[in-house]
């Protein structure tokens, strides 16, 4: 019995070290971020004297962090700068709460991210240009904070990106020449922004395009024609902006598109009839100027004289 009583207490002890085994550099930055952010206020605390398995939102494989998701709970203060030291985080959430303070550059560590969604917060300053070394990524969703500055253009190295969704903040700048590398970008929303300049005609490389959102901005010039040529484009939001010129009748081959919204720009020429009966289209907008007199017979087209 005595054999007994002294033999547990060390497979238990055992028992503890293999099952919980996250390393001490990996913790560390956990406790930084929960500190940083208020963690006695949010709304599921973490026991910081349980093993960081059982930690609320953190997703441990092969004794490393993978996933942070942490949405939703409260987090206000910054994040912390060696938040780049979860080298094996693939997915970072942090989705409605009150983070405020920029976005640390360290994320450009994390070499094996997939996906960073820091939205509905009030971050500020800018997009760090060492988020576009994460060659892993496939989605970057900021939306609704308080960034500034210029989409970088290194943003075009970033060949896995599936969804740039950026609307909401204060960005400014024109929309860079690289994004036509991201051949696998089905999402890309830079609306509510104070972009400028025109589309490149290398949005025409974007073929698995399914929405294109850049309403609201302060773009100018004529709108390419290669836009004609994104075949999967469900939705184009191209409103509030100071475009002009015609709007290409290259749009009618567009035979996926659901959504298209021109309203609020200076085009000076009738629109393609072939447009507004497009066969899938269900909200189109276009709010023509004084000297147009367009015919719409799609129910739902807004057309003002």
């Amino acid at each position: 019995m005595k054999t007994l009583k002294l033999i547990l207490p060390l497979f238990l002890a055992f028992s503890i070290s293999c099952f919980s085994s996250v390393s001490k550099s990996e913790k560390d930055v956990l406790i930084s971020l929960y500190n940083s952010t208020n963690g006695e206020n949010w709304n599921n605390k973490w026991d910081l004297t349980q093993p960081v398995e059982s930690w609320y939102g953190v997703t441990v494989i092969n004794n490393h962090v993978v996933e942070l998701d942490l949405s939703f709970n409260n987090l206000s203060g910054e994040l912390p700068e060696n938040l780049g030291e979860l080298t094996n985080l693939q997915v970072l959430n942090i989705h409605m709460n009150a983070v405020e303070g920029v976005i640390p550059s360290s994320i450009g560590e994390i070499a094996n991210l997939k996906e960073l969604n820091l939205s509905f917060n009030q971050l500020n300053g800018e997009i760090p240009i060492s988020i576009c070394d994460v060659k892993s990524l496939e989605s970057i969703i900021l939306f609704m904070n308080r960034l500034e500055g210029a989409i970088p253009t290194e943003i075009g190295n970033l060949e896995n990106l599936k969804e740039l969704t950026l609307f909401n903040n204060a960005i400014n700048g024109e929309i860079p020449v690289s994004i036509g590398n991201l051949k696998n970008l089905k999402i890309l929303h830079l609306s509510s922004n104070n972009l400028e300049g025109n589309i490149p005609s290398e949005i025409k490389n974007l073929t698995q395009l399914e929405t294109l959102s850049i309403y609201d901005n302060k773009m100018v010039g004529e709108i390419p024609s290669e836009i004609g040529e994104l075949s999967q484009l469900s939705e184009l939001s191209l409103a509030s902006n100071s475009f002009e010129g015609t709007v290409p009748s290259e749009i009618a081959n567009l035979n996926n598109l659901v959504t298209l919204m021109l309203n609020n720009n200076q085009f000076d020429a009738n629109i393609d009839e072939r447009i507004a009966n497009i066969p899938t289209l269900v909200d189109f907008k276009f709010i023509s100027s004084p000297r147009i007199k367009a015919t719409m017979s799609i129910q739902n087209a807004i057309v003002l004289e």
